[in-house]
């Protein structure tokens, strides 16, 4: 007896179908899976049996052999538990066929035949929504998740009964719908404020232009100064995700199996890695290659925080990211693409110690320690990061002062203001959404500047040893000073405010 069961898998965040099929012949056991499956698809064997036997069905000892088709595709996971097990099902006659054909299953199953949540949810139901199928049967956890594309009937099962039954017309599911919109307008929460952090006015104006132009940000200052509670407070003045944003950002997550009870990332990512970390976990990897942590803040932030303390292989496999927007991940069987468009946020102390910008403390490093511990950072690296900001330690009365900062939605309103003017000035061109994202030659049409300004930046240039790179940094980033000001042009004092945002420059030429 042959059954024929639909699945889903993934390459990179692209869903494909899989057809299950399932042959039952003879009277001697044996229980094989064909179609290139992993380790976790050929262990399923046990759960799959062990499931049947204990959601009340026999399991006759006869040949079950299992395809996964396309068979030159490798197949990993668990989510191919529950379709193994309705196939089998299937073929023995005790699941009815009509419906087999309309729905998609995912599923992992317990011994006791309960279902176990899955990744990839919803880029699932949008391989189920594309191919013009009926619906997707998976874990009730994960319902919400697939709910989100719209138009196809999501059913949720807590049980392997419970879809053998459904797919038996003998128990009615209701499928899960969800409004896109108004889940993601319930969902764009933060539980932090840039208004809880008191003093440090100039270091809220260089996130600022950051967040207008989304430009990358090196932090620099003593222990204390409040580095990290800025990071974690700068998603919060990024322009709001569009819902566009917040699916792809959520597929990416949910590849991961990172997807919260909502279903919908609806605020922007803030990943923060430690420096620990290796490069195959930043940029994603592994034997079947998954999303790292910068795929993980698409959309959103990628904070690293003590930068020199990374180990430079790890640093350096950032360059392909931050030019590209993405990344790629090559192996003897695929390559695979992710998209990674995120702000870097990074912060460093001003040298081993951590003391050397602290009058309250005193240093304990040499100039030949602080060239050392600078060096951990590549120029190229540098090179790619747009302003390099000053963070002194607060004093006590900015500590002790009761009324507190500008709140974050103030902020965001004038980014973006800042952002729509770029949104226009972009229109024609799908690839560059904001200043950072500026190629060279359009750098030289767009960031021109008057015969004062181009004096100042040749002084600049040539007081600091800046790279072209660089030059072209502080082009940008003048550029969103003038946005922000609401001006049509570059003037002088947007050329010297952005000069000032490259610190690291000035110090490593000082020292």
């Amino acid at each position: 007896m042959l059954a024929r069961v639909l699945s889903s898998s993934l390459i990179g965040i692209d869903p494909y179908l899989v057809e299950v099929e399932v042959n039952v012949e003879g009277q001697a056991f044996r229980y094989s899976t064909v179609g290139l499956p992993e380790l976790a698809v050929r262990e399923s064997k046990d759960r799959v049996i062990s499931a049947i036997k204990n959601s009340g069905f026999k399991f006759p000892p006869k040949a079950y052999t299992i395809n996964l088709a396309p068979a030159d595709i490798k197949k990993e996971g668990s989510a191919f538990d529950l379709p193994i097990a309705i196939g089998i099902l299937a073929a023995l006659g005790m699941v009815m066929h009509q419906d087999l054909d309309d729905y998609v299953l995912l599923g992992e199953l317990s011994l006791d035949g309960t279902l176990r949540p899955v990744k990839g949810a919803l880029p699932s139901a949008v391989g189920v929504k594309a191919n013009k199928l009926k619906g997707l049967i998976l874990p009730a956890c994960n319902a919400r998740e697939a709910a989100v594309t719209g138009e196809i009937d999501v059913i949720p099962v807590n049980t392997l009964l419970d879809a053998i039954l459904f797919l038996n017309g003998e128990k009615l599911i209701e499928p899960i719908h969800v409004d896109p919109e108004e889940l993601f307008s319930q969902s764009q929460t933060y539980s932090v404020d840039m208004g809880d952090v008191r003093g440090q006015a100039h270091v809220k104006r260089a996130l600022e232009v950051a967040a207008a132009g989304g430009h990358n940000v090196l932090m620099i200052g003593p222990p204390g100064s409040g580095k990290t509670m800025l990071a974690k407070r700068f998603p919060t003045i990024l322009p709001q995700m569009t819902l566009e944003e917040a699916l792809e950002t959520t597929k990416i997550h949910s590849i991961a199996g990172l997807v919260r009870t909502e279903g919908l990332v609806a605020t922007r990512p803030f990943r923060s890695p430690h420096h620990t970390i290796s490069d195959a976990a930043l940029v994603g990897g592994g034997r079947i290659p998954r999303p790292g942590e910068v795929s993980l803040a698409h959309h959103g932030v990628l904070f690293l925080d003590e930068l020199p303390e990374f180990q430079k292989n790890v640093l350096e496999v950032l360059r392909q990211p931050l030019e590209n927007t993405e990344v790629t991940i090559s192996r003897a069987s695929m390559s695979l693409t992710y998209p990674a468009n995120f702000i870097l946020l990074s912060a460093m102390n001003p040298c081993p110690c951590g003391y050397s910008s602290d009058p309250r403390h005193e240093c304990t490093c040499n100039s030949m320690n602080i060239q050392k511990y600078m060096a951990k950072i590549s120029g190229p690296l540098l090179d790619r990061i747009d302003l390099h900001i000053e963070v002194p330690a607060i004093p006590f009365e900015e500590l002790a002062a009761k009324q507190d900062g500008e709140p974050s939605l103030v902020i965001r309103k004038r980014v973006q203001a800042a952002r729509d003017h770029q949104i226009q000035r972009f229109k024609h061109d799908l690839h560059i959404h904001s200043n950072a994202d500026m190629p060279p030659k359009m750098i030289r049409s767009i960031c021109k500047v008057d015969m004062d300004s181009a004096q100042l930046l040749k002084s600049a240039i040539n007081t600091l040893g800046l790279s072209a790179r660089a030059y072209d940094r502080i082009l940008k980033v003048s550029r969103t000073i003038a946005d922000l000001s609401g001006s049509e042009n570059i003037q002088t004092e947007h050329l010297s405010e952005a000069i000032q945002y490259r610190t690291l420059d000035r110090q490593l030429w000082m020292v």
